[in-house]
């Protein structure tokens, strides 16, 4: 556009006009560099670059965004720590990690929290979610972007088939470092181990850890059926993932722009959510044909009952039973 403007101004021998109020006139561009901790053939991957392409296209080029896979960028800690000083970096997170800050908001990743996409919609019109977010923005300079993304069901994957909490005493499970992720593992049974994502493979294969608790689009990409024998659906987090920005660079874009970074950033979690669940079954199937097993005996009312503990111990029940409340739950 600039140079655009200097070759008509040269063109039209304008300089005496002051060409150079033609380029101050000329529309800023904006980048956002997007991180995030999972390879290029997951669901989330594809879902984070429609996104991308709808925000270019409804902005004519004024607001792109460049998405970076298998943490290029960094680890996400690091990543939000960037966010916070204002730097043009998005994070594919969590609110386990935004619990760090704002500690309510942890409970969305809590055990069973919320158990169906319909739950999830609702958390976007409750008052207490919409509290959190706003004091994560003005205390602590991270912008809620979209929560719409939700990455499926977590369930634990290990070598042994586990019905109930008392199968996972003693078993050591990678978790993400966040208290709430550390507090529902304990609670459900088994003893947490704090290890980055890309360190889970080889956790395994030296024995480090004996089980993770992931999403079923997870083992594929990880390649962790190499390494596990049993996928056992506890379902007992709904993995709710926030999309974080810099509040102060947030601020800076147009409003135009802000309002399609937002809500391009909806439509894509909603189907990307929605596709993740279609595939849930394929994924089991996959991981059948290369030797996993499935189990689904599994006493979902005991973990309930159990993962009530974690949070107990974090004294964050009454946030947890607030946003029911609000939701309906």
């Amino acid at each position: 556009m600039k140079n655009l403007a200097v070759i008509t101004c040269a063109a039209l021998g304008l300089w005496a006009l002051d060409c150079s109020n033609v380029l101050a006139q000329a529309p800023k561009t904006f980048t956002l560099k997007f991180n995030h901790v999972l390879g290029p053939k997951e669901p989330y991957h594809d879902g984070f670059l429609k996104w991308a392409k709808a925000v270019e296209q409804r902005t004519n080029g004024g607001l792109k965004i460049d998405v970076f896979h298998s943490a290029q960028l960094g680890l996400e800690e690091d990543i939000i720590e960037q966010i916070r000083q204002g730097a043009n970096i998005g994070q594919n997170t969590d609110a386990a990690r935004m619990g760090n800050y704002v500690p309510g908001i942890a409970v969305m990743n809590g055990p069973y929290f919320a158990e169906t996409l319909e739950e999830v919609a609702k958390l976007r019109k409750a008052p207490t979610v919409a509290k959190w977010q706003e004091e994560l923005a003005t205390k602590f300079g991270l912008k809620v972007v979209s929560f719409n993304w939700v990455q499926g069901y977590r369930h634990f994957f290990t070598n042994k088939p586990i019905k109930t909490p008392d199968d996972l005493k003693g078993l050591r499970i990678r978790t993400p470092p966040a208290p709430i992720w550390q507090e529902s593992i304990r609670a459900l049974g088994a003893v947490p181990v704090a290890m980055a994502f890309g360190d889970m493979y080889p956790g395994l294969q030296q024995r480090a850890i004996d089980g993770v608790e992931l999403v079923y689009n997870n083992i594929p990409g990880g390649r962790f059926y190499e390494v596990l024998k049993v996928a056992n659906e506890t379902r007992h987090i709904m993995l709710i993932n926030f999309e974080v920005v810099s509040a102060k660079w947030f601020d800076s874009l147009p409003k135009e722009y802000q309002d399609a970074l937002v809500e391009e950033a909806d439509r894509a979690g909603e189907e990307t959510s929605r596709q993740i669940l279609r595939l849930e079954e394929e994924v089991e199937q996959q991981l059948k044909s290369r030797g996993m097993t499935i189990n689904k005996d599994v006493d979902l009312a005991a973990f309930r009952k159990a993962g009530d503990k974690a949070f107990e111990v974090l004294k964050i029940t009454d946030a947890r039973n607030a946003v029911h409340k609000e939701i309906g739950k």
